[in-house]
């Protein structure tokens, strides 16, 4: 039996209660979260994507409001950080040094220097660090992944990816719309995008940028260029400046040399591949969501059983720093070259 904790229990905290409570080997032993309020009003926690706006039933379940206090009175083996971006760093080196396995939210941190001290931490400590970058297990993107890796279909010639939603207004203390806290669209959702780019492509020779200023008063709507030595054209396009009920949509469109795969989560059937021969094929892919399939990685790694290398602290870092470069360019109108 793995012994897991949650500290933060807004939306992605209850999405991984959600994921952990549907897991036989798994024990939700303690919660931690410093507005004692959500202890007893569970219901009603909003995002972007249905499946964490169920009330919780914490029977059985410490709850705590000190982090520190939940950390020496409970034995983890395993914790999932569920809170806001800026505190990403200072509670991941908490529970690393705690000695406990550590699930820490996308993104990694607010920059690169805090990615380099957990990157290290995880490294001293001899413990797991997994970064939520959800879509990497997504079925669907999963399922593009193996089809590129393939060559079924031959090389890549265009691929676009797109993440637009509605301004988010549910986060705790509105901390999303503060650039300070969140990073803004850019490092919070369009990160999901270039995350997955560089871990189908790897990382780009240069970026090319152009992105609005929204709510958080930093880039929340970018468009991205992603320039590769192989001429391959790679876009994509995230941010949440669009209207109420524009709602929330994620797809893209890859053009293969001899088919064509698409997804969009608000069409039937989301995902299908229109080969250049032939009918229309619908793939079957994996069961379950990204949350739920990261998650399941994770507690595999922690119990000692092998799984696929799909997700490394630098991989998480590398993201970072490539969003890092998206914004350079946007604020100078130029190239921005990976180093």
């Amino acid at each position: 039996m793995i012994n897991v904790g949650i500290i933060g229990l807004g939306f992605m905290g209850k999405m991984h209660f959600r994921c952990y409570k549907a897991m036989k080997n798994v024990k939700i032993v303690a919660i931690c979260d410093i507005d004692e309020k959500k202890f007893t009003d569970t219901k009603g926690t909003s995002g972007n994507i249905s499946g964490a706006d169920k009330p919780l039933d914490f029977k059985g379940i410490s709850l705590y409001t000190d982090f520190d206090k939940m950390l020496k009175e409970t034995k983890l083996d395993a914790i999932s950080i569920t809170l806001p971006t800026y505190l990403h760093c200072k509670y991941t080196l908490k529970a690393l040094k705690a000695g406990v396995n550590t699930f820490c939210e996308k993104p990694m941190a607010m920059d690169v220097a805090e990615c380099q001290k957990m990157t290290e931490a995880a490294k001293a400590s001899r413990k797991l660090l997994q970064i939520g970058h959800c879509i990497r297990f997504w079925p669907e993107y999963a399922k593009l992944k193996e089809i590129i890796d393939s060559g079924k279909y031959g090389k890549v010639l265009a691929a676009t990816f797109q993440r637009l939603s509605l301004t988010p207004t549910w986060s705790w203390d509105n901390w999303l719309l503060d650039k300070k806290r969140s990073g803004g669209a850019t490092l919070d959702l369009h990160i999901h995008d270039s995350d997955f780019i560089q871990y189908v492509f790897g990382m780009p020779k240069e970026v090319f940028a152009r992105g609005v200023k929204g709510p958080s008063n930093d880039y929340d709507h970018i468009v991205v260029n992603y320039l590769y030595k192989d001429k391959k054209v790679v876009t994509s396009e995230g941010g949440w400046v669009m209207t109420p009920g524009f709602g929330f949509e994620m797809s893209f469109n890859v053009a293969l040399e001899r088919a064509t795969v698409s997804y969009d989560c608000t069409r039937s059937p989301v995902f299908k591949i229109a080969p250049a021969k032939g009918d229309v094929i619908i793939p079957k892919v994996a069961k379950g969501d990204g949350y739920s399939c990261e998650i399941e990685h994770f507690i595999k790694a922690v119990s000692g059983k092998a799984v696929p290398k799909i997700i490394t602290p630098n991989d998480s870092l590398n993201s970072v720093k490539l969003i890092m470069a998206e914004k350079k360019s946007c604020d100078t109108g130029k190239k921005v070259t990976l180093k």
